[in-house]
């Protein structure tokens, strides 16, 4: 039940919160003096909890100086103090939703910089500390936002520790082939396996994806090497079209025009190092391997000869829910156009999607004498042999319990 106060009590609480912002103004203009004496003494600052219900700059936001021990806290509470309408003032007067991205690892800094950056805040110096001094620097969340410019700089930081969308998280990873990837997507989204793979298929021709990359690709082509292995944060009522975009742009992004340029240097176009990488991303285990590898495979395409790489035979067998099955000599006389044992050249198109390494490995692969390399049975870490020769790879063989012919 609430009591009505005297008219001259109310007067009195009136005058006394105003001469408390009175003191706390004239607080913050003397921290910088008072700081080193505090620092000093080891002093444990106590305003005496003068400020419980002061003005709006104070009790909305709580910043509340009682019982401060911090010389730092204390600076901090002064500077915000000294700009609390600042605080409530928003950045603008547009209502429009804008959303927001918190990436991973992101410091409040960052973040702050960034919301300046999109004119959702005015000063980023005044968030980050706002955000030091309550703690929330440490609970921001990962993940998009809905955020606008009418919104005040606490409003902000409290939404981005718990106002996020709903979302979809997806992680798709390295050496997946596509119908993989379709079993990932409908496994961790709403997305339904079939129309993820028929959009990726065939589909995709008619998706109007803007995409120069796509441009050249064989008539005949589906997006097998394309999906882009990454942990994707969508909305909740995100569809197939709308992850297959997030994906194609992080390809785009990822491998850059330098990357390009210098794949055309070496005579491929974007399609071949998609394949190749795709054939050096099943075969890598080690990752300092990796550019060892696509250097194998290099010198045998511009040698001439077959590439020879059981993850194209694998691929050709097609075999639903046995993807990668453990090869036999009957496998490796199959007609498949996949068979690099049989053709020459690189084999129709990727075998899956390469990660950025094995990418980065086929267009930049080491320089080196090998034609050959096999699972080194002795380490047993996934790493291989590598020769020079035929009969230095046929000694290998045998030394890991191999029978030639």
């Amino acid at each position: 039940m609430e009591v009505a106060l005297p008219r001259r009590q109310m007067a009195m609480e009136r005058r006394g919160s105003s001469l408390r912002q009175v003191q706390i103004k004239r607080l913050a203009r003397f921290v910088p003096l008072l700081l080193p004496l505090v620092t000093m003494l080891g002093a444990s600052i106590s305003v005496g909890c003068l400020l419980s219900g002061a003005g709006p700059a104070i009790g909305s936001i709580s910043l509340g100086l009682c019982g401060i021990t911090s010389p730092d806290d204390l600076l901090i509470a002064a500077y915000l103090e000294a700009n609390a309408d600042l605080l409530e003032q928003p950045a603008g007067s547009d209502d429009t939703p804008v959303t927001f991205t918190v990436q991973p690892g992101e410091t409040a800094g960052a973040i702050a910089t960034r919301l300046q950056e999109a004119g959702l805040i005015s000063d980023a110096e005044l968030f980050r500390r706002y955000a030091q001094y309550h703690g929330l620097d440490a609970g921001i969340e990962v993940g998009e936002f809905t955020l606008r410019q009418t919104m005040t700089i606490p409003e902000i930081a409290r939404a981005l520790q718990d106002g996020r969308n709903p979302e979809q998280v997806v992680t798709i990873q390295e050496g997946l082939r596509l119908e993989q990837v379709a079993v990932v997507v409908a496994n961790q989204t709403s997305i339904p396996q079939d129309e993820f793979l028929a959009l990726t298929t065939s589909g995709w021709r008619n998706a109007g994806l803007a995409f120069d990359f796509l441009g050249n690709l064989p008539h005949t082509a589906t997006l097998e090497g394309f999906l882009f292995p990454e942990t994707y944060r969508l909305p909740e009522d995100a569809d197939a079209g709308a992850l297959l975009t997030r994906m194609l742009e992080t390809f785009d992004a990822r491998v850059t025009l330098d990357m390009r340029a210098a794949a055309a240097e070496r005579g491929l176009d974007i399609y071949e190092v998609v394949t190749l990488a795709s054939i050096v991303e099943r075969e890598a285990v080690v990752e300092s391997e990796r550019p060892l590898i696509a250097g194998v495979f290099h010198n045998r395409l511009e040698s001439g000869w077959f590439l020879g790489a059981d993850p194209t035979v694998q691929y050709g067998l097609d075999d639903p829910g046995n993807w990668w099955p453990v090869l036999t000599l009957s496998d490796l006389e199959s007609d498949s156009p996949y068979n690099t044992y049989r053709n020459l050249g690189l084999p129709p198109g990727p075998i899956c999607s390469p990660g950025l390494a094995s990418i980065q490995a086929t267009i930049y692969p080491t320089d080196s004498d090998y034609f050959f390399f096999l699972a080194d049975c002795i380490k047993g870490d996934g790493s291989h042999l590598f020769a020079v020769t035929q009969e230095e790879h046929n000694r290998n063989y045998r030394m890991c319990g191999g029978q030639i012919p």
